[in-house]
């Protein structure tokens, strides 16, 4: 079942220990927001899809982050969160991935929920009805030429 939240409150993201991001909801209106971003848009037509997911993640995390906990400078001294210090953060790869499956993947999960199929007829997903009718015999063979 889907379940919507109409307060579209910003929320926590725990995304290694001691490092949590404040993000906005992932809405509509910010995934056509960076699709269009001028960095994303600017990815070369036979880039890879790993740089254009790249790309687009930092471009998203630029527009989604609110907030962070746990991020400083060498010297540590809190960093705030800005476009550089956000693309420098997605760099780290281990942050990068959790930031794919905690934010990005939910979004794109409940995309997938619209694409599913029936249960089968039989087996473990019982449950989908048949609407086709038996065939009331065998088929003839194509002849031989």
């Amino acid at each position: 079942m889907l379940t919507l939240d109409l307060t579209n409150a910003p929320r926590w993201h725990d995304l290694a220990p001691g490092l949590r991001l404040q993000l906005r909801p992932l809405t509509t209106a910010l995934m056509v927001a960076t699709r269009s971003d001028p960095e994303v848009e600017a990815v070369p037509a036979n880039a890879s899809d790993e740089q254009r997911a790249v790309a687009f993640a930092k471009a998203l995390a630029r527009r989604a982050v609110l907030a962070w906990e746990g991020i400083g400078d060498a010297e540590g001294n809190p960093v705030e969160p800005g476009p550089e210090a956000i693309d420098a953060l997605l760099e780290i790869w281990p942050v990068f991935e959790a930031f794919q499956l905690s934010y990005v993947a939910k979004g794109l999960l409940l995309d997938q929920e619209k694409n599913v199929s029936a249960p089968l007829p039989t087996g473990p997903s019982a449950g989908a009805i048949a609407t086709a009718r038996p065939a009331k015999g065998h088929a003839r063979t194509a002849p031989r030429g």
